[in-house]
């Protein structure tokens, strides 16, 4: 015997578990898109076109993401456009970092807010890679 037969289909723990907190993150964040809507809307920048479009296809988009990373076939596809949808929205997070008195949000959590989206899109690269 050699030792445990290594299965190509199965993903290792750490994988399994990141993919899980992705997963997560976006059907959480999809779903609050359309739960909460009118406050999604109140932190995109003014000068970005038609906000309620922009959140609820955003919405869309973070769920199909998030069901995409469900399946092996489609999660590499998914990861790269959940990678692509966290650069996106890097606007928001700037707007609200430069304008802190709109909204009801500390200040520290404002400026966490932009490492946090770093390691999130460490997370999306490294958990939906093949190997």
């Amino acid at each position: 015997m050699t030792g445990p037969r290594q299965d190509p289909v199965r993903l290792k723990p750490g994988k399994r578990i990141g993919i899980a907190l992705v997963f997560l993150w976006f059907a959480l964040g999809g779903v609050a898109h359309f739960v909460a809507t009118h406050a999604e809307m109140s932190v995109v920048p003014p000068y970005i076109p038609w906000p309620r479009g922009v959140v609820l296809i955003s919405g869309v988009f973070e769920l199909l993401g998030a069901a995409g990373l469900l399946m092996r076939a489609t999660r590499r596809a998914a990861g790269i456009g959940l990678f692509a949808l966290t650069i996106a929205v890097t606007p928001v997070h700037v707007y609200m970092l430069q304008q802190p008195d709109l909204f009801n949000v500390p200040y520290w959590a404002l400026v966490l807010r932009l490492p946090l989206q770093v390691a999130l899109l460490l997370l999306i690269a490294w958990s939906t890679m093949r190997r």
